[in-house]
Formats: C-alpha cells, sequence, structure tokens
C-alpha cells in the first residue's frame, strides 16, 4: 500500500485538535470508531474526507478551499474559506502531497491575478492592466520604433481603429472565441430541476470565464476562476436566485438567453 493509500488517522492525543463525536459534513459518514474534528468554521471533517474534498477543488482549477456542508437546518453551503495552513494540518498532508498542493495553488494563483500574452512584434511577455481594454501597448515596441505600437489582445494583430475598446478592433478577423463558443454551445436538461432547458455553455456573471453544468445536482454552479456561485439557468448569483426560488426548482425569471457579450471581471 502506497503512501497515499494508507488512511489517515489523527493522533488523539493531539491537543491542537478539537476533536468531535458527530459525523462528518463531508461524507456525512458517522463512524464511531473514526475520530473527527472541528474546523474554523465548526463542521467536523476527517482527514481523508479533507484532503479529498480540497483535491476535488484543486483538480476543478479553484484554489480557494470552500467548506462544502450545509449550514444547520438549511440547504445553503458554509462556504467558510479555509486557510491554506489549516488545511494542511487537520488534513494531515503528505510531504507529496504538500508539494502538489503548494505547486498547484501558486499556479492557479498566478494565472488569475496574471494575463499574459506574447507580443505579436516582439515576442516579449505583456501584461493587460486594464481587462476591459483590447488596445494594449507594448512598450518594447514602442522604445525600439520610436512609435506606439499597440495590438490587440483579441485577434492579436496590429491594433486597428480607434480605442479603447473591449469588443474587437477593426481588423476583419477579430472575432471572439469565447461568444462563438456561446453562440455554437448545444442545449442541455438539467433533470433535477424539473427537466428545464439552457444552454451547455454559460460565462460566468461574475468574471466572465466559460463554464459547464454536468447535468447532475442543482441548478448553481460555482465558478472555478473567481469561486463565485452563480445560477446556471438565470444567471443571478445564487443568493440572488433562491431569493424567489430554490436550488432545485425552476427560476421566476426564467431561462436567461444565451450570452452575447463576456463580462469583465473587476479586481481591483
Amino acid at each position: 500500500m502506497t503512501e497515499q493509500q494508507q488512511e489517515k488517522r489523527y493522533d488523539p492525543k493531539d491537543t491542537t485538535l478539537k476533536f468531535v463525536s458527530r459525523q462528518d459534513d463531508i461524507t456525512l459518514d458517522d463512524d464511531p470508531d473514526i475520530l473527527r474534528a472541528e474546523m474554523s468554521c465548526g463542521h467536523a471533517v476527517t482527514p481523508d474526507s479533507l484532503t479529498g474534498w480540497c483535491r476535488s477543488l484543486l483538480d476543478q482549477g479553484q484554489y480557494k478551499f470552500m467548506c462544502p456542508a450545509l449550514k444547520d437546518g438549511t440547504t445553503q453551503k458554509c462556504n467558510a474559506e479555509w486557510p491554506y495552513v489549516e488545511v494542511r494540518r487537520l488534513a494531515l498532508l503528505t510531504q507529496e502531497e504538500q508539494t502538489h498542493f503548494e505547486e498547484t495553488l501558486a499556479a492557479l494563483a498566478a494565472a488569475e491575478y496574471c494575463e499574459h500574452k506574447t507580443c505579436p512584434g516582439c515576442h516579449s511577455f505583456v501584461e493587460r492592466g486594464d481587462l476591459t481594454n483590447l488596445c494594449v501597448m507594448c512598450t518594447i515596441c514602442t522604445a525600439e520604433m520610436n512609435k506606439t505600437f499597440q495590438f490587440c489582445w483579441q485577434c492579436m494583430n496590429k491594433w486597428k481603429g480607434p480605442g479603447p475598446r473591449s469588443d474587437r478592433c477593426d481588423n476583419a478577423n477579430c472575432v471572439n472565441p469565447d461568444i462563438e463558443k456561446l453562440s455554437k454551445c448545444r442545449n442541455v436538461t438539467l433533470p433535477s430541476v424539473q427537466n428545464v432547458t439552457c444552454p451547455s455553455m454559460r460565462a460566468c456573471p461574475t468574471c466572465g470565464n466559460l463554464v459547464e453544468h454536468d447535468t447532475t445536482g442543482c441548478k448553481n454552479i460555482i465558478c472555478n476562476r473567481c469561486t463565485v456561485e452563480f445560477c446556471f439557468v438565470c444567471l443571478k448569483i445564487t443568493r440572488e436566485c433562491l431569493q424567489t426560488s430554490t436550488h432545485f426548482m425552476p427560476c421566476s425569471g426564467g431561462v436567461a438567453p444565451r450570452q452575447t457579450s463576456i463580462p469583465s471581471w473587476n479586481r481591483r
């Protein structure tokens, strides 16, 4: 049996942890012979259930560890964010797991907070500061040419036409591939939401990231980039949607149409 396959167990003599006799709030297992510890949000876990849940979040591209347990007597998720140091300690991460977690966390965080592309002129990396403007200036090309050099973040050609613009430049081939995907994706049916039909792909209303619904479970989905939960049917943030509906009922405002623009993410 490998290190990863061995079942993890808390040391009952560890006074730094708060042990509880409740069921596991992630797996709902209630085996009385398994010791469980309480997270900072108050929910109970085992090292294995915590490791498995947090690894699944990383696999989905999420670098924030959010508690999946339901609040007492409700259908609302806890969604408390667990610091990595807490996860590492209560999940009893092995050295191999720590390496995997920390390398993945670093890569995901870098991908979220830095938007880089290669300049079509000098092929150096350029960071886009204004996420709502497709017209980007390369400082290296500008210095070498002794005149302003701008390119389009979308089609990656030399900028053509007036700017700034958020939709496209005047080059004929300047088309947003994400909008193309949204317009051409198939429809899917959500069996758990009274067979409501909607597009299979949506742009997250908070950050514009494209996500798909696997057609299982409720109508709400957590974006794997900004970690905001929203309704896949009406495109409202979950807490707003649930004011007039439930997780498994059709939305009061109906199905939102196919999106024709990508929301800009204001992270500042």
